[in-house]
This record gives C-alpha cells, structure tokens and sequence, in this order.
C-alpha cells in the first residue's frame, strides 16, 4: 500500500526491514541518550548548574520515541534541537572552536543521520531538501573536522621587534658553563649561525644513549654543559657522563649513584669550576686555599650533587674524583640537618648547583607533604676549592651562620630552595626562588618567623649569605604555590633614556611579577586583591594576595560551569556535575574535608623550566601547565596512615604527619580521562619585557603522542598541551623548544611565535634544549636529552645533536 503525502507524491514506504531497524536504532539511540542527559540534567540543576542538559535530554527522548514510531514530526525536533543548541552555545562561550567542539558537533551528527532518514518518514518529496540538509551538515562535520587540526586561541604578533645591538660568538669562543647559560638566567645564546633561514636544514648530527632507562616517576629533566670540546651531562640517578662536542662520543663517564634509586630521581645539570679563571674570587676570615692540584689534575671540574645528598667534583678532563675536594672528593650535604630518613632520598638538590666565582650556593629537595618535621631549607655556601662551608641561611634562625651549635640543627621544615637561583655579579646578590613551607596544603603551625619566607624570591648577599630583601608571591602558601622557576635578570627601559635592573619571576599561579633586582620593589604593578576566607580546622588563610595586574597572566582566569568540557556532550555534562559538586570560590579556595579544585594547579602555571629571555630585543619566551587539581583533606583518625598510597602529586596521598589531616591528590579529568577544562592546557607565548605586553601566543604542542587510557591518540590535533622544561633562544631570533607531550624539537621565530622546524624524537623530552658552538669545528649545535615526556609511557636515556649538514 502506498502512502501519499499531501500533494499526492508518493512516499518512500518504510516497510524494508533495513529501514525499519535503522529508525529503530537511531530511536533508542536517541532515546537513552536523552534520558541519560535528562538525568544528569536534573542533578546539575539541583547543583545551580544549566538547564539546557535537561531540556536537551527531553528533547532527544521525545525524538526518540518519535522516531520508533517514524513520525515525521521526530526530524523537526531534531532539527529544533540543533539550532537550539547553536545558540546557547554562542550565547554561553561565543564561537570558540574548542569549547564549541563537545556542544555542537554531537548534535551535528545526530542531524546529518536525521536528515538522512527523514525521506523514510515524509515521502519523496522531501528528499531533495533532506539531501541539502545532509549535505550541509556533512560539510560542517568535515570542516569541523579539518579544523581540529588547525591551532585555535591563537594571538598574532602585531608589532615587530625593537632589536638592540648584542656581543656575538659565532667563533667558539663562548662554553655553556651554567645551567641557564649564564648566571642570569635568561637561556640566551648569541649565535647566529642556525638562522631563520636555514633551520629547515638541521639534522641529527649525533645521539648517544646515557645506558640509564628511567623508571616510574624518573623522566630525564637534564640540560647539559658545553665546555670547549666537551659537553657534559647526567642521569636521572646521578651518573656524569663526558661526551665529545663534534661526535658525542663518550670520553668518560662516572657513577655517582646510590644504592636506593627508586624515589623521584632528578638530576637537571651539573655544574662547572676552573679556579684558575675566577675573577674577584671571594676571601674570607679563616677559608682555607684550593690544594695544588698534582700533574694538572682537577685543573677543571665538574661539579655535582648526588640522590643522597653529597656534593662531589670530579675531574672535567678524566672522570677522576677531586681528591682534594672536602673528604677525598665528596661532601655530606646531611650534617647540620638533624634526622633523615634514608629509606628514600629524603633529602637532597635535584636542580643544577650554582657556581658563582668560588662558590658553591646549594638549596635542597624534600619529600613534599611527609611530616610537619622535614630537614631544613637552610641555603648554603660551599668553598669550590676545598668543599669548605662558608656560610649559611637559616630562614628560622638568622643566628646561624655556618654550621648549628653544637647538639642542634638547621631549623626544620623550612621553606627551600629546591630549584636554581639566578645571580648579579655586579650587584653581588644571590636571587632565591623558594618553595612553601611544610607541610603543603596545611599550615596551622607554622611559625610566624619562615612564614614571610614561603614562596617568595629572596636576594641574599652571596659574600655573607645575609638578607637583603625579599618578595613574597603567595601569603601563607596551602596550595603548594612554591616558586619552582629560575628568576630571569633584564635591564628594562626607565621611561627617562635610563635603565632598570630588573628581576621577572614566573609562578605556578600564572603570575609573573617584575621586581627592581636592587630592592625587590614591583616595577610592573601589584595589586593585593581579597581572598575567600573559609579554611580547615586549626588553619588559616591571609586576607588578601598579590597580583601582578602589570604584567600579562596566563591560565589564572576563575573557572566557571561554562568553561567545563568534554569529548562528547556526557563527559561534558559529567565534568559540568562534577565541577558544581566541589570546594571551589576561585585561586585561593583553601583545602577542605570536601573536595576542593586548585587551579592553575600546583603544577603550573609555570613551573622549573623557567623562562628564555632573547637579550637582542627584550622579548621573553614563556611556557605554562594548566592541570587544575582536586584535594581534599581527610580527618588522620579516620584512615589507616601506614595502608596509605604515598608518592608524588596526583594519585597519591600526603600523610602530612604532625597534622589533623592527610590529604588525597586526584586530577580534575572527565570519565573519558581528559582534563575538564576548556583547552588550551598549555601555550608558548612571548611577552616584550621592555612595554610588559604579551606579543603572540599558541596552544603548545599536539596530542599525537598522548595516551589515555591506555589509547595513543596519534592525531596531531593541537589543543595545547601541558609542558615542562624550558626554551633557549639564539641571537638569530629563534627559539627552541622540546617539552611538549609530543616527540618533537621545534625551533620557532620569536617574533611570530610561528613554528619555522621541528624534528622527531625518539620519545619525548622534558629537558631544556641548550646550544653551543664547537671550538674544534666551528658549527653549531643545538643539544636536548629525552628521556619521556610526564604523561607518556614511553622512556628513553638519548642524548640527541643537532646541526646544519657540513659544508664541503
């Protein structure tokens, strides 16, 4: 029997079994999808949260019963449905690409199926106009799709570069002797060899393999050091490794390592003495002098800071200990400390050691959130001659100068200096970028003296380690907002033809400040702004904190419902629940007993790779972490503290013993096992020091190496991915970048942000690059190690080289 529609056309008679079980299926698909949004709808609504799930949910379940009964009626619902949805969602996040994604695109599908499927509903005549719609929606699908992986949040550079004259070293005549370069830590190089033009050519030159797989949590963070004809470097546990500087052949190596590696291994660099090339070397009242060195031996010198905290030299030109070096080459960083445990490295400086002159100026890494009794922050300087302490700083005890008195200790739980300071010879000022005091996200006893301490930068008097300013960037840090970057040193214009040495730090928060380096005094504007006042028992949270409202900030916006996200539109609504159901008024939402989000996260913002500073025309390279974070303290009397599962960060629990609480880590990421937020989850952006603006800025980096839930993604769709490690930047106005979650080196035009190379990588990498100019051949090379990337399962112990092909 045919069926007609009303202008006597006839009908595509849905009496094939094909058809009907077709509009069955997408009729319960819709249907239980429908019920399943209404669902989680009505529970976000009793949340405060958006009635749209709801009524969305509604709708699909009544077209979902329209469609199991093939009314015509279920496609205009559907298609009510789409443009409804359009625009509440250009009314709730504009036309964003990103956060449209997970709001229209499974609405996109459900229309084009809809509009396939509606000639078997209306008859014939509606075929061509089903076509159209069909066609219209496969061509948004299809660009949706194409768009997926263009970069999207993209700010261009408008303005060029003002570029000042700088010194170059294209003759091999400049060694990478410190971590950063140089001691300001601005990661600059002034060659200019490897240009704009003709990166496109680098290739592999050399790679060695370290002979050292990382486990677990030990992804390789090093940067090496160039001496000469030599480049130096070091593995996770502590082993030193001399390669040749043209070949990456090994010369020697020497192992360092301890016999317990299995706990947060780091080794981010070594450091580099020549006594006989120290200019103004520092003398002190009773400091003995360097040993004669016995046939050239220890001439120069590597120095080094093991997993269990000795501080040792080695030969540079050897691999030999320095037997003249504190007791036969080595010196125990413990003493003065008090108790250790030792079960695991508990204490030791996972960050390169600073050589300032004849100095030693040594932090410390402790065990985050243990006990409220941890070893001591203290900051000391060691003799690079003999191993000698010449002075210290004990943040809770100024009285102390060098070692405890006699049956006491360092004071304990201090905040530290677990990262790498910068230094002004000139000025003789040792900048310290310290940690939160612990334990991290409760500080209900913690004294009023270390309390002005916690993260915030001091300058020290790197003669006599004594005071001479300090800035705080977090009031009463319970967020673990310590300062992880190395602060950069820049003369910024004065606005009357002078200059001002300034000092910029980057923060976890987001937050950069540019202080005046001589008094610690804001150059660019801080506002203190009020907090949210609620806090757990027995603490308490300061009034206001500081923002650096003159310069730009990245990922520090409050989050809203509407910047919650998903894949589809269930792990969107999922995280939407989620979001509504936690402890959250914004940055400073102090830890709770209730799950409580930490945003940036204290991940980042910015953390240890720090910043690249290009010294030709004032322009800052920046890469952040945007990994909100979900605490919650739990009452101690209610777990099993010795069943707890302890480790590092996300995942695991603080016992933070001495405390009320212990203290539950978990990532803020949808059931699909991707982080809620909106992205980007990270950017490269540079900002120009000298007018405090940001110039360009891109989503950092693809997914096509990231693996969730044990799926590799391989699409390199670039959403902007969290990083680590930092940049370098060359005279030539590129800088290079490896710390993504994909395996790639890229170099890009500092001017543009615009990726102008990149290079695959074995795995990824987590390592700043560094770049050096061969005394022996004259090329230049451009170094990184990569030894996995955080969020990857792969691992790796490679050391790669990179130059332009030889010339003939």
């Amino acid at each position: 029997m045919d069926i007609s529609t009303k202008n006597g056309a006839a009908a595509i008679p849905p009496d094939s079994r094909g058809k009907r079980v077709a509009l069955a299926v997408f009729g319960v698909f819709l249907g239980f999808s429908g019920l399943a949004l209404a669902a989680g709808g009505m529970e976000l609504i009793t949340l405060g949260g958006s009635w749209y799930y709801l009524l969305a949910g509604l709708g699909l379940t009544l077209a979902g019963v329209l469609y199991l009964r093939r009314k015509p009626l279920a496609s205009a619902i559907v298609a009510a449905l789409v443009v409804a949805t359009l625009l509440w969602a250009v009314w709730e996040i504009g036309f964003a690409f990103w956060p449209m994604v997970p709001r229209l695109a499974p609405f996109l599908v459900i229309g084009l199926v809809a509009a396939l499927v509606h000639p078997w509903l209306a008859g014939r005549a509606h075929s061509g106009q089903s076509r159209g719609f069909a066609a219209l929606f496969a061509v948004l699908l299809v660009a949706g799709f194409a768009s997926m992986f263009k970069p999207h949040g993209v700010l261009e550079a408008t303005v060029q570069p003002q570029q000042d004259a700088v010194g170059l070293a294209n003759d091999g005549s400049a060694n990478w002797a410190h971590y950063a370069n140089g001691l300001a830590g601005t990661r600059f190089a002034p060659f200019t060899q490897i240009d704009r033009q003709n990166v496109g050519q680098l290739q592999v030159a050399w790679s060695y393999r370290m002979g050292e797989l990382a486990e677990g949590a030990s992804e390789s963070q090093n940067t090496p050091l160039q001496i000469g004809d030599t480049v130096y470097t070091c593995t996770p546990t502590s082993k030193v490794i001399a390669l040749d500087a043209d070949t990456g052949k090994e010369r020697w190596s020497y192992d360092s390592r301890p016999a317990n590696t299995k706990t947060w291994n780091r080794c981010r660099g070594v450091g580099y003495y020549e006594p006989a090339k120290v200019d103004k070397p520092f003398r002190f009242e009773g400091m003995q002098t360097a040993s004669a060195p016995q046939a050239g031996a220890c001439a120069k010198r590597i120095v080094q800071v093991t997993m269990d905290a000795r501080l040792i030299q080695i030969d540079a030109q050897t691999g030999n200990l320095c037997e003249g070096f504190g007791d036969k080459g080595s010196v125990d960083l413990m003493t003065g400390l008090g108790k250790v445990r030792v079960n695991v490295p508990y204490y030791a400086y996972t960050s390169a050691p600073t050589i300032v002159r004849n100095l030693i100026i040594l932090g410390g890494w402790v065990f985050d959130g243990r006990s409220i009794d941890e070893p001591s922050g203290v900051v000391r300087a060691y003799s690079a001659d003999t191993g000698a302490l010449v002075w210290a700083w004990d943040l809770g005890n100024p009285a102390i100068t060098k070692l405890p008195p006699e049956g006491q200790t360092y004071t304990r739980s201090t905040p530290n200096m677990w990262s790498t300071p910068a230094v002004d010879n000139e000025l003789g000022l040792v900048y310290l970028p310290l940690g939160n005091e612990q334990p991290d996200f409760w500080g209900g006893k913690r004294p009023p003296l270390t309390e002005k301490y916690s993260s915030a930068i001091v300058a020290l008097d790197m003669a006599t380690g004594r005071e001479r300013w300090t800035f705080q960037t977090v009031h009463h840090d319970i967020w673990d907002y310590d300062v992880a970057a190395q602060p950069a040193l820049y003369d910024v214009p004065d606005g009357k033809g002078g200059k001002t040495p300034a000092l910029v730090q980057l923060t976890k928060r987001g937050q950069i400040f540019m202080l005046d380096r001589r008094t610690g005094t804001p150059i660019a504007e801080v506002v203190e702004k009020p907090v949210p006042q609620e806090h757990a028992a027995g603490d308490w949270v300061a009034k206001t904190q500081p923002y650096s409202t003159g310069m730009p900030a990245f990922g520090a916006q409050t989050l809203t419902e509407r910047d919650m996200w998903g894949a589809t539109f269930f792990d969107q609504l999922a995280c939407r629940i989620r979001f509504r159901k936690l402890n959250y008024q914004g940055e400073f939402t102090a830890p709770a007993t209730r799950e409580t989000l930490i945003y940036p996260g204290y991940y980042g913002g910015f953390n240890w790779g720090g910043a690249a500073v290009d010294e030709s025309n004032g322009y800052m390279f920046v890469n952040d972490i945007r990994m909100p974070q979900v605490v919650k303290l739990v009452p101690r009397e209610t777990v099993d503290v010795a069943k707890l599962t302890s480790g590092h960060g996300v995942g695991s629990t603080y016992p933070m013993d001495g405390t009320p609480f212990v203290i539950d880590h978990k990532a803020f990421n949808s059931p699909l096992g991707i982080p809620c937020q909106s992205p980007p989850w990270g950017v490269f952006a540079a900002i120009d020091l000298k007018t405090q603006k940001k110039v360009w800025e891109r989503p950092a980096g693809t997914v096509q190496d990231a693996v969730i839930n044990g799926v590799r993604a391989s699409l390199p769709i670039p959403l902007g991915m969290p990083t680590l490690g930092g940049g370098v930047s060359t005279a030539s106005g590129l800088v290079f970048y490896a710390g993504t979650q994909d395996y790639y080196l890229r170099a890009m035009d500092i001017a543009t942000g615009r990726e102008v190379w990149k290079a695959r990588m074995p795995v990824g990498s987590q390592g700043t690059p560094m770049t050096y100019v061969s005394p022996t051949s004259g090329r230049q090379y451009v170094v990184v190690v990569a030894g996995g990337a955080r969020q990857s399962p792969d691992r790796g112990d490679y050391v790669i080289a990179y130059a332009l092909p030889k010339t003939q």
